[in-house]
């Protein structure tokens, strides 16, 4: 076998309407390459893989998978897709139900802790080029090649991480302080089991244990790996205006306006925070600032 033939195939049965690039490009971690395609790699229970998506036809996802973990890929196909996800008890209204009506889409879950902590974490007081830059030199540096045709890397284990110094992030781009908690983070990771088979509220709770994770990243983390259809970023600059933008016509907002309005879809906020992205951020008056949350005064 060549290493660009895959260790395993399936193929996943899929309802028409399922929109591959929403689904499986909302939790984050998979590599969207087109809107029928996409590609992932990750440390899975079992060591590393690769895996590849391409919709064959209206009903059927092909899936390949490459290296020691292909076979947990494949198994873990259909919750990335939405399998698991039940919007039946969704009811939006306004520009809400308007999109949703356009552009439904299923919720996906990655089951991997540890990309979506990093991610996170990344993503604290930058802008998201620069947390992807950051993601993509540290698995380089200290990661692995991913198995499979395309070039690509996957990130280091958290025991790697728990090993390094502060120091060790800097030709990254990732000051002390974020690396700081990305290590604390590693060495609390090994207490924790993989594949998580908790809630949502309980991976929440363990996670904003650990000093510099807050409800911004632990809501991200808990949308990425458990298709948390009630996550919501708290902290964020600019997510209270754009979900506000959407449901009340409201340019500025904070926090505990964007709950309010929230409030009503209760179960099901991190729908209404993806149709929010998808309408369009507010307008803006003033100078442009891209921080994020977890590290921002405003949202701590």
């Amino acid at each position: 076998m060549t290493a660009a033939e895959p260790s395993a195939r399936r193929t996943v049965t899929v309802e028409p309407s399922l929109d591959l690039r929403s689904t499986v490009g909302g939790v984050k971690q998979p590599l969207m390459i087109g809107p029928t395609e996409a590609w992932w790699s990750t440390r899975t229970p079992v060591g590393i893989g690769s895996l590849a998506l391409q919709r064959r036809s209206p009903t059927e996802v092909g899936a390949e998978a490459w290296g020691p973990g292909a076979a947990w890929l494949l198994d873990q196909v259909p919750r990335l897709l939405g399998a698991d996800d039940d919007p039946s008890g969704f009811r939006p209204t306004g520009r809400a139900a308007e999109l949703w009506r356009r552009s439904p889409f299923l919720l996906g879950r990655t089951d991997r802790v540890w990309d979506a902590v990093v991610g996170g974490v990344l993503g604290q007081k930058v802008q998201a080029t620069k947390a992807r830059q950051s993601r993509r030199a540290l698995a380089r540096r200290f990661g692995e090649p991913a198995p499979g045709p395309r070039e690509g890397w996957v990130l280091p284990s958290p025991d790697t991480v728990a090993s390094l110094g502060y120091a060790a992030f800097h030709p990254v781009g990732v000051e002390r302080k974020r690396a700081e908690i990305l290590i604390r983070t590693a060495r609390e990771l090994r207490r924790l089991p993989d594949p998580f088979t908790g809630t949502p509220a309980e991976l929440s709770s363990w996670l904003r244990q650990i000093p510099g994770i807050g409800p911004w990243t632990a809501a991200l983390v808990t949308a990425t790996v458990l298709g948390d259809p009630d996550a919501v970023p708290v902290g964020d600059f600019h997510l209270p205006n754009t979900v506000c933008w959407m449901l009340a016509g409201e340019e500025r907002a904070d926090d505990a306006r964007m709950l309010e309005l929230l409030e009503p879809f209760a179960g099901h906020r991190w729908r209404v925070v993806r149709l929010a992205k998808a309408n369009g951020a507010a307008p803006r008056r003033g100078p442009r600032l891209s921080l994020h949350g977890d590290g921002l005064s405003r949202g701590r």
